[in-house]
């Protein structure tokens, strides 16, 4: 169990709340190793627990007629799973992790218990969610519209902004299934990034070489909606939540 009424973790979220709220949070929270393909939650159902990233990435997977999986979003240090949570509704899509790591588990009784005490813990969350839902939105223009090189660089990236170093552990096959398209076409384009020196693949694994080439191969595929918590909560006008600022000062 939490025994800091300060949060001093990883998690940007977490980070960004007033010591007042992240009490409301602490004595409900646990600290779990999330295992690869863990599920965190399931279409079509509410979930049982909130789970807020402390080096663990989660993928948001939408599953299309077909049964064919489709990676949506993705989450990490920057925030939390089961948003769809604060407003009780089911969650649109599944989610499972992608990246072992640590957590806290928050379960949805004790979130919606520090909900009814404090507005501007509320307004932190759904801060994070609107965040996780403009991510959601450019994920599917990304793939909509842009070529593989460019989706494979913006997903490398967001990877990238999650886990710490610059090797992590993925697979052709696995990239295959989140960028929804033909392993084939995912060897293909490893092999022209890797020809332009921006990163290097081995088996089950890959190495980040130049971050700057991947931002330049990105292009306008990669921006704010895809970094960390910190960034985005910058672009927010203080002004429009006065409740929250009065608060927390």
């Amino acid at each position: 169990m939490i025994q800091s009424p300060q949060y001093a973790g990883p998690n940007r979220l977490l980070q960004s709340l007033s010591d007042a709220d992240f009490d409301l949070l602490r004595l409900h929270l646990d600290p779990v190793s999330l295992t690869m393909r863990q599920s965190l939650e399931v279409a079509d159902r509410i979930p049982r627990d909130i789970f807020f990233m402390e080096g663990s990435v989660a993928s948001v997977v939408a599953t299309l007629r077909g049964g064919k999986n489709f990676e949506v979003g993705l989450i990490g240090w920057e925030g939390m799973t089961g948003t769809s949570i604060l407003v009780g509704a089911p969650s649109p899509f599944d989610c499972y992790v992608q990246f072992v790591g640590p957590a806290l588990r928050l379960p949805a009784k004790g979130l919606v218990s520090a909900f009814a005490q404090s507005d501007t813990l509320r307004w932190a969350l759904e801060l994070y969610a609107h965040m996780l839902s403009v991510q959601t939105a450019y994920t599917a223009l990304a793939s909509a519209h842009a070529p593989i090189q460019k989706r494979l660089a913006r997903w490398l990236l967001m990877i990238h902004d999650r886990v710490e170093g610059d090797r992590f552990p993925v697979t052709h096959e696995f990239l295959s299934i989140m960028l929804g398209v033909r392993r084939p076409g995912i060897t293909t384009t490893l092999h022209e990034l890797e020809s332009m020196h921006l990163v290097k693949s081995t088996r089950g694994a890959l190495t980040i070489l130049d971050r700057d080439g991947l931002l330049a191969l990105a292009g306008d595929g990669y921006g704010k909606t895809e970094r960390s918590y910190d960034d985005l909560i910058s672009a927010v006008d203080p002004e429009l939540i006065p409740l929250r600022v009065t608060t927390n000062q």
